[in-house]
């Protein structure tokens, strides 16, 4: 997931991996000279994106093929020097709001900002892009259809964004002309167009990280058209329209896309991205890593869509300038536990019930089957090293991360529940089958026994953990995803805001577990209002503190990605928060 990214902390520094022979990654020009323009870039791998729809992305490959089609007012710039990925950059915005240029207010609590010329729709005949498009984008936030998996960040923030989003609550979610209604009569307080070319955002209180949410893929501009349907439906999915370099030309659900150039798009209207390849061919449907690394190597494709390069290949990469290990501080995969299960009694609904399972998980054997050291680590906190809020800590240690099964059975015997069976859906692409295969056997060896689901990319968010009535339901008991933060820096929110505040649950949330505790949600409140990016640390790290003594989930890893390219891509610049290369920097040779 983004999802699943922002500016750096000190502590960021010590994650810098050394690694000789993995910073390939066709960084710049070549010998041949500059970017060539034509070709076709060819992208294969598993899973459809659980949703299309800008203002509903939820993961890491989403948000790689949003930002080719769909612009937000500020962005962050592809680079394989991580540090020069942080700073918020402008991108639909004409300059970064400050006080100084008078964009900010002196209380900190308006902002104005200001769109450039020449960003314009694909629509025929081409029309531009207004503030009225972005107001759109932030209303669609809160569809009752598909809402986004961010509309937290700015309920929390945005004076009104609270009262809106509760009004369309209640609107038919199958109706698209219901829909257009509601978002037509009402207002968000906190948000308007002053004209065409001019935005105001007034905010509950200062939020020093308010721009940073400005990046983020769901507040992308939406055009009119957009409200002739029922949000990341079918049919939306047939009819995406676009203000960046490429347009979705073809789309075959769960099977391909092909991207073309859009017409409409000016290079000198966008600071962020480029355009040289002349397609871009996305072709889904095959689930093993090492098939998609076989057809890289041999040159009959050019990037793996979703999967990292396979751990029995890396070895022999290390020194192939095309094979890279770059930063993404992320806990990729994590456990986590339906606090909502009705199965075993209601058993991990119990704090010491999970406590117990904490000992079980044999880290130790994970990182092998990721790639060893040099790929991952172990990790024990919610928030992982290079993040705000991050400090070390170890609340359930057990001899060489490799699990202790004895504590774990006398744990669960204290608890009054042995002999548990859980549900356990799994991600069915790269090592996910055999992450899940490998906790499985942890389980077993402390008397606790998993039934194993296999469950496609494509609805394993969207579908499985994101769908409150199957975790009611108890459809699933245990999952396996991974939260990659939507930015790295002053990020405590991008990691413990979507996964632990209980009180956005509900449809599409990223808590998936339905995890809520008073305490944790009133941390939140005070990181989000603490006066410095200092001072908020200090309340998620104690929010951290506290979810692991609840043990909401288990950590597992502080996991790179492995990247790969074929010999004929150049300019290869990393993106952290969509783990993958940027498309649109890329050149054929």
């Amino acid at each position: 997931m983004a999802r699943e990214m922002c500016k750096m902390t000190a502590g960021l520094t010590g994650l810098v991996l050394v690694l000789a022979g993995c910073a390939g990654g066709g960084d710049g020009a070549s010998a041949e000279g500059g970017p060539r323009a034509g070709g076709t870039l060819r992208i294969v791998g598993s899973s459809d994106v659980g949703h299309l729809d800008p203002a509903s992305v939820a993961s890491v490959g989403a948000y790689g093929l949003v930002r080719t089609f769909a612009r937000t007012l500020f962005g962050t710039l592809a680079s394989n020097d991580f540090q020069e990925t942080l700073p918020v950059r402008p991108d639909v915005a004409v300059r970064i709001p400050t006080r100084e240029n008078g964009d900010v207010s002196r209380n900190r609590r308006i902002y104005t900002v200001r769109l450039r010329e020449g960003v314009q729709w694909n629509t025929n005949p081409p029309r531009p892009v207004t503030a009225h498009d972005f107001v759109r984008g932030f209303k669609r936030l809160c569809n009752p259809a598909s809402p986004s998996v961010g509309k937290g960040y700015f309920i929390s923030t945005l004076e009104g964004m609270d009262e809106f989003c509760e009004g369309f609550g209640s609107v038919d979610g199958k109706d698209a002309q219901a829909m257009a209604a509601y978002q037509r009569d009402n207002e968000i307080s906190g948000l308007r167009a002053k004209d065409d070319r001019t935005l105001v955002f007034r905010l509950k209180q200062p939020a020093s990280d308010f721009l940073h949410l400005l990046t983020l893929p769901y507040t992308a501009a939406a055009p009119q058209e957009y409200d002739r349907y029922v949000p990341d439906s079918a049919e939306f999915r047939q009819n995406t329209i676009s203000n960046g370099p490429y347009q979705i030309s073809e789309y075959e659900p769960g099977m391909s896309y092909v991207l073309t150039h859009n017409p409409a798009w000016q290079q000198k209207s966008d600071p962020l991205r480029e355009r040289h390849v002349e397609k871009i061919q996305i072709t889904l449907g095959q689930d093993a890593p090492e098939t998609v690394q076989q057809q890289i190597e041999q040159g009959a494709a050019d990037l793996a869509w979703d999967q990292p390069v396979p751990t029995s290949a890396i070895p022999r990469l290390r020194n192939d300038s095309r094979f890279a290990i770059r930063e993404t501080p992320s806990s990729t995969p994590y456990l986590v536990f339906n606090t909502l299960s009705p199965n075993n009694g209601g058993a991990l609904g119990k704090r010491e019930v999970r406590q117990a399972l904490q000992y079980a998980v044999d880290r130790s054997a994970l990182i092998k089957i990721v790639g060893g050291p040099s790929v991952a680590q172990p990790l024990h906190t919610v928030i992982p090293p290079g993040n705000s809020g991050y400090a070390p800590a170890n609340h359930y240690p057990t001899p060489g991360e490799s699990g202790d099964p004895a504590k774990c059975r006398e744990l669960l015997g204290r608890a009054g529940h042995t002999g548990l069976t859980l549900k356990f859906p799994y991600r069915t692409n790269s090592v996910h089958k055999l992450i899940a295969q490998s906790i499985a056997e942890n389980f077993g060896n402390c008397g606790v026994k998993t039934e194993l689901r296999a469950d496609s990319g494509g609805s394993f968010y969207a579908g499985t953990i994101s769908t409150p009535a199957n975790a009611r339901a108890g459809e699933w008991d245990i999952a396996a995803p991974g939260w990659t933060p939507d930015w790295f820096g002053n990020n405590g929110r991008a990691i413990i805001q979507p996964l632990f505040d209980g009180r956005g649950y509900g449809q599409n949330s990223t808590n998936f577990g339905g995890y809520n505790n008073p305490e944790v949600n009133a941390l939140i409140d005070a990181a989000l209002t603490a006066p410095e990016p200092s001072h908020a640390a200090g309340y998620w790290q104690q929010a951290d503190q506290k979810i692991m003594q609840d043990a909401a989930i288990i950590p597992l890893l502080n996991r790179s990605h492995t990247i790969f390219h074929s010999s004929r891509v150049h300019g290869a610049k990393f993106l952290p928060t969509t783990a993958g290369y940027d498309y649109t920097r890329l050149w054929l040779r």
